[in-house]
């Protein structure tokens, strides 16, 4: 199993709607694939339509009780997509966790040998914590949403240092399979302007696919639904499908879904 983590330390980049919409693109195209929800605020878990009250086991189950995976894990209402949710418990499992030997290695433990899912996504919460540092420790490569505007840049340049820092303690395989430029809006010069200076920083290591700012992207949540599913005519389903058409470019050819 492929597991990438979705992380940006800064909130509000459209973290949770790319691990919603990607995971659902990949699934689409016959992945058979798993969603984590690593954030306390459980925002995954309630754009996959899992309701509050259906949550009997969580990601909380597995870092801190450690819980199987299989034993916390759900489907959704997308074929070959299943997912593990979040609950409110997750906001106590950083300080829960303090005094343990092998704390940023718990998620690492559970999916270690598991063979069920072609590929992971991990929704990390909007921190560089235990919880995200989790993702990072499990993660063979990291996917990095990136809102168009000025202090988006600054966040970067912060969690680039901290990917080394992860490298040189906890994993040190982890890479970055890519940069994807969310809330892209071509009449705001200040877009352009943003995007040109990451690609002129990262190169292709920024996807060529970009997320507009979509109305049915904003909505789709609130009805449990993928954008995908929702409304797939869209200009934002589009890019996700094209989004994940280029992911699957970049994996490597020996660990793709048959």
């Amino acid at each position: 199993m492929i597991t990438i983590a979705i992380a940006n330390q800064k909130g509000g980049v459209g973290k949770t709607t790319t691990a919603i919409n990607i995971a659902t693109a990949m699934a689409a195209t016959g992945w058979k694939t798993l969603l984590i929800d690593l954030d306390p605020q459980g925002n995954a878990s309630t754009g996959m339509g899992v309701a509050t009250n259906a949550r009997e086991r969580s990601s909380y189950d597995i870092l801190v009780d450690e819980i199987s995976l299989d034993d916390c894990m759900q489907a959704t209402g997308i074929p070959g997509l299943d997912i593990v949710p979040a609950t409110v418990d997750l906001s106590g499992a950083e300080v829960e966790l303090v005094t343990v030997d092998d704390r940023t290695a718990r998620l690492a433990n559970a999916l270690s040998g598991h063979t069920d899912h072609d590929i992971c996504f991990i929704d990390c919460p909007p921190s560089l914590g235990l919880l995200t540092l989790n993702a990072l420790g499990a993660a063979d490569t990291l996917l990095v949403p990136l809102q168009c505007e000025f202090f988006a840049l600054e966040g970067l340049s912060q969690l680039l240092l901290t990917v080394e820092r992860v490298q040189q303690r906890f994993n040190a395989d982890l890479g970055i399979i890519g940069v994807v430029l969310t809330m892209f809006d071509r009449r705001n010069r200040l877009t352009d302007q943003v995007s040109d200076d990451v690609r002129d920083c990262l190169g292709s290591l920024v996807f060529d696919s970009v997320i507009p700012r979509n109305v049915r992207l904003s909505e789709a949540p609130s009805h449990g639904l993928p954008a995908l599913v929702y409304d797939h005519a869209c200009a934002g389903s589009r890019a996700y499908i094209a989004l994940a058409r280029e992911l699957i470019g970049r994996l490597p050819e020996q660990r793709k879904a048959a």
